[in-house]
């Protein structure tokens, strides 16, 4: 059994230990806004937070995340998030859509760690891949969102 703390909520799994973060989320828990992308962790669709940390949860063992608190784009409804979320839509930044939850968590723990970050720190947070390649939409908008929590 996996102990772990999901959206505020405490879980027990009967799970592999190995299995991945990501799967036990979508699969198990039926929590199925963080997606899967590239299933080595390299573009960060799977992005979640971890102990307040943005994780990419398709690689991780979910034995790794026991006894941890993870959070899901589903388990952010806070004023960053809010701020986000209409950044995003006042920048056009969503095209296809697939990446944007795992641009969203990036961007929060962004937020979180850097307050009014510079567009070196916004290119060096966000290493999520995004097949539309809207990347100076990424970056107004989480200036936008920065201004509107200041």
């Amino acid at each position: 059994m996996i102990e772990l703390t999901v959206n505020g909520r405490a879980q027990r799994l009967d799970v592999e230990p190995e299995t991945p973060l990501l799967w036990v989320l979508r699969d198990e828990l039926g929590l199925t806004g963080t997606k899967f992308g590239c299933g080595v962790a390299a573009c960060g669709a799977c992005t979640v937070e971890l102990d307040g940390t943005p994780t990419r949860s398709g690689v991780l063992p979910v034995a790794a995340a026991a006894g941890k608190a993870v959070r899901t784009i589903e388990g952010r409804d806070d004023r960053v998030m809010k701020a986000l979320q209409a950044a995003w839509l006042a920048e056009q930044v969503p095209q296809c859509g697939y990446c944007q939850s795992g641009m969203i968590m990036a961007a929060a723990g962004l937020l979180a760690a850097q307050p009014r970050p510079t567009d070196a720190d916004i290119d060096a947070a966000m290493t999520n891949l995004c097949r539309c390649g809207t990347y100076q939409r990424v970056r107004a908008a989480i200036h936008r969102a920065s201004k509107e929590l200041a």
